[in-house]
């Protein structure tokens, strides 16, 4: 396991525009990091950086304080799952997991025990036996991620969108076991994922990635409360965040035709301010800020009622309890002041 440090760390291909824009992160050993943004954003280029498959224009990748940046990736002790499995076909299921130990002649009754341990806690117990392509798509997944995981010597473990062939009772099931075994363990592990729901639920740290640029980095509950700018508080949060147009009355920005406002910070100019609220926020009691609107369209998730709703010249959403709202009627909602979140040119200001 590994601290990971990336200083002053860019790339550009071929000397074109940054694939990845300068910058520097720690990650901290033992723990979850995610690399969320969508295609093209730059998360699988840091993470072919890191895992050596791909030498950076510029800056340093550090393992504990030591420079690799020069090394090749079997010089930097990772494990690496991708996209697509990657299995030995002409293997069985346990030879496939013990390949990666029987390269570093590890003792026989020492690969036995480890193959028997990964094999159970990823479910493959019962087919280690059996020929790897035979397997699903997502039982030769899970292979390929418990040779990462067979191996106790490993610096990280990078998961390059590993679950997209699994499927979605899968994906929670094998979340939770990675979060296990990272506890247990204390393995550095990083996941990219376009899919906000896997990123939330999986990492301690979560990295918003766009056009190359780490936009904020946080905890799950750091992005979802304060997103830092309009294009996180979008990404982040299903329904995404709603944002409403706003104009300077005297000491504070105000939604016109509503009663939202906040505060202005000292300095702040009128172009661009809008004030920013999430859809589970708004509430039925009579708590907070008044915000009427007429609702345009219903859909349910769960015990969930998503509502759209209009007031004005503006359109906002709600994801309150559902009690048999219909389209045309107007609701009454409340939202707590300091739910409240004030944007100037699409940065977070309040």
């Amino acid at each position: 396991m590994a601290e990971i440090r990336l200083e002053n760390l860019g790339h550009a291909y071929a000397g074109g525009a940054y694939a990845l824009k300068p910058l520097t992160m720690t990650w901290a050993d033992g723990q979850t990091y995610s690399l969320l943004g969508p295609s093209g954003c730059g998360k699988s280029t840091m993470l072919n950086i890191i895992s050596g498959l791909l030498r950076p224009s510029e800056g340093r990748v550090l393992f504990d304080g030591q420079d690799v940046t020069a090394r090749d990736t079997g010089q930097r002790n990772i494990a690496q799952v991708f996209q697509v499995p990657v299995i030995y076909r002409s293997m069985t299921v346990a030879d496939n997991l013990a390949f990666p130990l029987v390269c570093r002649k590890v003792r026989p009754a020492e690969i036995a025990r480890r193959v028997e341990r990964i094999a159970e806690r990823l479910g493959l117990a019962p087919m280690l036996r059996k020929p790897a392509n035979s397997l699903t798509a997502d039982q030769k997944q899970l292979v390929s991620l418990g040779r990462g995981l067979v191996r106790d010597d490993v610096s990280a473990i990078l998961l390059d969108e590993p679950l997209t062939v699994i499927d979605p009772q899968m994906k929670f099931e094998l979340r939770k076991i990675l979060k296990q075994i990272n506890e247990e363990y204390r393995l550095t592990m990083v996941l990219v994922t376009h899919d906000q729901n896997e990123a939330m639920t999986f990492a301690k740290t979560v990295i918003v990635m766009n056009h190359g640029e780490v936009i904020q980095a946080g905890s799950p509950k750091e992005l979802f409360d304060r997103p830092a700018t309009e294009y996180v508080g979008y990404f982040i949060g299903s329904p995404p965040m709603n944002y409403l147009a706003a104009v300077i009355d005297g000491d504070h920005a105000r939604v016109e035709g509503t009663s939202l406002s906040v505060k202005l910070p000292s300095g702040t100019g009128p172009e661009g301010l809008k004030i920013g609220f999430r859809p589970e926020h708004l509430r039925r009691d009579q708590h907070g800020v008044a915000l009427s609107g007429t609702v345009d369209r219903i859909w349910y998730e769960g015990g969930d009622e998503v509502l759209s709703l209009t007031t004005g010249p503006h359109s906002f959403r709600a994801r309150v309890q559902a009690a048999a709202s219909a389209p045309g009627q107007t609701l009454a909602l409340h939202i707590p002041q300091e739910s409240l979140r004030l944007y100037a040119q699409g940065q977070m200001i309040a």
